[in-house]
């Protein structure tokens, strides 16, 4: 009976709305039409429930629009590529550091006081506590002359020193041309100012090199460029013996600056000159003891020291400057 009383009522209903759409409304006889047989299949409510449901309905259909305009980028709120833009604002960076360097320059180096510089026993240089301080580094092996060694860099445990592993091999590439082979190194990238103008290190007021480092008890190199206004000479380097204990403890190796020789192309020239402490560029490690096998060195931090101690200025004697006589020219 309750199913006969439904069917009534929506055949009343029906009716009504057929009536209305004979009426002087003819536009509205689509629209009624669809509202009475959307009638049918839906139940009748009662006119609260049905505006709020209507509500209900309106808020989730604009919320769903709202995603999906969201979702859905229009060509208008694409970003801009603009080419002159990224010139304009890279040249902008550019004049903020030379504007930096100018005012540094007045206060004093590195935008500290003067008198604190001079009273400087110790500086750290390089020291690793993030992935940002291995970005100041490079390194190379034999492998770009086909050589089999192999190097890599990454942060050591706790990311608080830097650790340098590989293996090292002595095998000459098979290329006809290179009889000797076995080398991996780590070094420093050249400093860089604004407009990209490469700068330098001013060490002149120390005297000693100061590493705390821990190794596997293998023999490197420490090899120091300089930076002169003449032509540079990538194959000169000055250089120095770095000898790691190895085990776990930490060591700290002190290094004079005078002690490093001038060396170009892996040999030791007889002409020695003094390392100008005024114009460092770069600093690099190099392992070349020809020992096939693994390797690693553990850097804390590379810095330079002030060792009133020591007062040697030059340790070598075949030197222009300490014995003319040797280098007069006959």
């Amino acid at each position: 009976m309750a199913l006969v009383h439904k069917l009534m009522n929506r055949t009343d209903s029906l009716r009504k709305c057929l009536k209305l759409s004979d009426a002087s409304c003819p536009f509205l006889n689509t629209r009624f039409a669809d509202y009475c047989s959307s009638s049918l299949q839906k139940p009748v409510a009662t006119p609260g429930k049905t505006s709020a449901q209507r509500n209900t309905e309106g808020g989730l259909q604009g919320d769903h629009q709202r995603e999906v305009a969201l979702d859905i980028t229009s060509p208008e709120e694409k970003p801009e590529v603009s080419f002159d833009k990224a010139i304009k604002d890279e040249i902008k960076d550019h004049f903020r550091r030379l504007k930096d360097d100018i005012v540094n320059h007045w206060i004093g180096p590195e935008g500290r006081p003067l008198h604190e510089v001079l009273m400087e026993q110790a500086k750290v240089v390089w020291q690793f506590r993030g992935k940002e301080d291995l970005d100041n580094w490079t390194v190379t092996s034999d492998k770009t002359i086909g050589g089999r060694s192999e190097v890599f860099l990454k942060m050591g445990k706790n990311n608080q020193s830097a650790l340098l592993y590989g293996t090292l091999s002595s095998v000459a590439p098979q290329d006809g041309e290179s009889g000797r082979s076995g080398y991996c190194a780590m070094i420093s990238r050249v400093p860089r100012g604004s407009f990209d103008i490469k700068r330098s290190y001013d060490w002149s007021q120390f005297n000693t090199l100061y590493l705390r480092v821990r190794g596997d008890g293998r023999p490197w190199m420490v090899n120091i460029r300089e930076d002169t206004d003449i032509i540079q000479r990538k194959n000169q380097m000055y250089s120095y013996f770095m000898f790691t204990r190895g085990g776990p403890y930490w060591q700290e190796i002190k290094i004079p600056f005078s002690k490093f020789f001038f060396s170009n192309q892996g040999r030791i020239r007889d002409a020695q000159h003094q390392l100008l402490l005024d114009k460092i560029s770069s600093i690099g490690f190099t392992l070349a003891d020809k020992v096939d096998g693994p390797f690693f060195l553990e850097i804390d931090f590379i810095g330079v020291f002030n060792d009133p101690a020591h007062t040697e200025e030059f340790a070598y004697e075949n030197s222009p400057v300490l014995s003319p006589r040797l280098f007069k020219q006959r």
